[in-house]
């Protein structure tokens, strides 16, 4: 059976960890090096990284403060967040990164992932998608859920896997922040069309969730922020939780 994973993620923007609903009303945290280094004690299986206003601004990733976050923990890093190039790659790889999560960069440029995965290893490739109802089809949003691309979700899932992708993070839009359970029916749909592993993000609220999740094929990992920042749901006890409803787990 494969091992599940619980991954925190820091959003940050201005050097802090910022939370909101539904990609929007973003309202501060906490200080990313002190939370990650609480994550890395608290038994998380990895930690997911993202500037999350780097690709709307049209910049660089703060460097800095990804340094100081990679120096403090000892599992696996997942970082995004205005990577449009190889050079972006490379940048945040030296920094501490195990892994690179792109999205914008590559709606902008599909030969990105290719080109990618050639060069550092499709485990070393996430595809991160923001995704959205819009009428009744779900559609890839861009910039930090800002702006519509039109692109099927499905479709773009497949189309990133055939490019090398080794992973997928599923945001659910429509679920972000709400804290009443994943999009499941999004996710069987990703599910049944790739087959690598589906990192799902987006609405989780309270131990049932996970567990719930858990029990849908292809489904790896749970990315949350604020039930796990704000220490509503303790990692430790909920690893014990899913183990319980006879869930692999690394404890």
């Amino acid at each position: 059976m494969i091992t599940k994973r619980l991954i925190p993620c820091l959003d940050v923007r201005d050097g802090r960890v910022v939370k909101g609903l539904n990609f929007q009303g973003l309202q501060d945290v906490a200080d990313p090096v002190e939370l990650a280094r609480f994550y890395n004690e608290a038994g998380a299986d990895e930690l997911v990284f993202y500037d999350i206003t780097a690709s709307a601004e049209g910049r660089s990733m703060f460097v800095d403060i990804l340094q100081r976050v990679a120096a403090e923990i000892f599992i696996p890093l997942t970082v995004g967040g205005g990577i449009r190039s190889l050079a972006d790659f490379d940048r945040v790889l030296k920094c501490g990164a195990d892994k690179v999560s792109v999205n914008s960069g590559a709606i902008a440029n599909p030969g990105l992932i290719a080109e990618a995965a050639q060069r550092y290893g499709n485990q070393c490739v996430v595809l991160s998608m923001d995704v959205k109802r819009v009428d009744g089809r779900l559609h890839i949003f861009a910039k930090g859920g800002r702006e519509d691309t039109g692109l099927d979700a499905l479709e773009w899932a497949e189309f990133g896997v055939q490019s090398g992708a080794g992973e997928l993070v599923v945001n659910s839009i429509d679920t972000d922040g709400v804290k009443q359970g994943f999009d499941l029916p999004m996710l069987d749909a990703m599910a049944a069309r790739v087959q690598v592993p589906i990192i799902a993000s987006g609405g989780a609220g309270r131990a049932e969730d996970f567990v719930e999740l858990f029990q849908h094929p292809g489904i790896d990992a749970g990315l949350a922020a604020s039930i796990f920042h704000h220490r509503q749901v303790e990692i430790g006890d909920l690893k014990r939780r899913l183990r319980a409803a006879g869930l692999e787990m690394r404890l």
